[in-house]
């Protein structure tokens, strides 16, 4: 099993923006240097965050590390053109010498629709649509295209071609069905969200997936399923839920306000993180224990990646946190070391 980080560079108040940017680059060097699998880095155009061109970030993040892959956490693909989504981490996989990934999604936010003229009630048929674009540009430098909200190709040249022989694109879904059947069709790799609840509430759609993957000819191993969960390790159970719960109730009460949703609660918060929750925060055994049960929920995963975001945590607080989750969880999930 794999183990990424994802980071939407929530906008910390008491920091400079530059300053932050400095550090996001300073978590990522100590992710690579610490074993971690993967990096992702999100998209939002909109004030409190600052990874509206995760690409960038990503590039700058490819020229000081030497292992760790790379990718999007989100690509909000309905707002965007799939020819310049494909340059631009074709151009990150050549930089990083072969270590780009896409994680392309629908996104929980709408803003970027009318920033970029775009019209929401297109929210659907823009995705599908720019989905198709971009996997035929994967396999096509040269392709011949047509679709309803876009010019079409025919047969100019898109560059430059990553170094990868193909391109690795995952398709992050929420809780609706016929995304996960949209995944196993394509037989693209699965990202689902797992923000609340228990886990195992979407045992039944990634069984769908994978039914439904294995009916249109993809082989098994093609069909991965990787979970994305807000998480974050420190030496003690206690400590890492008393560093990460405040940031973590400012952000998600703020998004909740605007969406109609009760404020984050302690009691709540506990509750996420308690058994059949779906928060990795502890020391690294539990989150490695927790870890093991969230995979066996969702009948085996490929990739867990922890959503560590958090703006009012300390610089040094969250490198720690991303040293130990390198160099003590990922080793307890790949069996290089015992549990206490």
């Amino acid at each position: 099993m794999e183990i990424g980080i994802d980071n939407f560079v929530a906008a910390d108040p008491a920091v400079e923006p530059a300053r932050q940017m400095q550090d996001v680059l300073a978590q990522i060097a100590r992710a690579d240097s610490a074993g971690v699998h993967t990096f992702g880095i999100g998209e939002h155009h909109r004030e409190g965050f600052l990874d509206s061109a995760p690409a960038t970030i990503l590039s700058a993040a490819a020229a000081i590390t030497e292992r760790i892959r790379l990718r999007s956490a989100v690509t909000v693909l309905s707002a965007d053109d799939p020819v310049r989504v494909f340059e631009s981490y074709a151009t990150l996989d050549l930089i990083s010498q072969g270590r780009a990934e896409l994680v392309v999604g629908r996104g929980s936010f709408t803003e970027a629709f009318p920033l970029f003229g775009l019209d929401l009630a297109d929210y659907d048929a823009l995705f599908e649509e720019k989905l198709d674009l971009l996997l035929t540009l994967r396999d096509d430098a040269h392709p011949h295209w047509s679709g309803r909200h876009r010019a079409p190709l025919t047969g100019q040249g898109v560059f430059p071609r990553p170094h990868q022989a193909q391109l690795p694109i995952w398709l992050g879904v929420g809780g609706t069905p016929s995304s996960f059947v949209r995944v196993g069709v394509l037989g693209l790799p699965l990202m689902v969200a797992i923000i609340g609840g228990p886990p195992a509430r979407f045992r039944s759609l990634v069984d769908l997936y994978r039914e439904t993957g294995r009916r249109a000819g993809h082989p098994a191993e093609q069909l991965k399923v990787g979970a994305h969960l807000i998480g974050f390790v420190g030496d003690t159970d206690e400590q890492a839920a008393e560093a990460f719960y405040p940031g973590h109730a400012e952000m998600f009460t703020r998004i909740g306000r605007e969406r109609g949703f009760p404020p984050v609660t302690r009691a709540g918060y506990e509750a996420q993180r308690g058994p059949g929750g779906p928060y990795l925060i502890g020391d690294p055994e539990t989150v490695a224990r927790r870890a093991r049960e969230i995979s066996a929920e969702l009948g085996g995963v490929s990739r867990l990646t922890v959503q560590m975001t958090n703006g009012r945590m300390p610089h040094e607080t969250m490198l720690r946190s991303i040293e130990l989750l390198g160099s003590k969880v990922v080793p307890l999930l790949d069996g290089r070391a015992q549990p206490r």
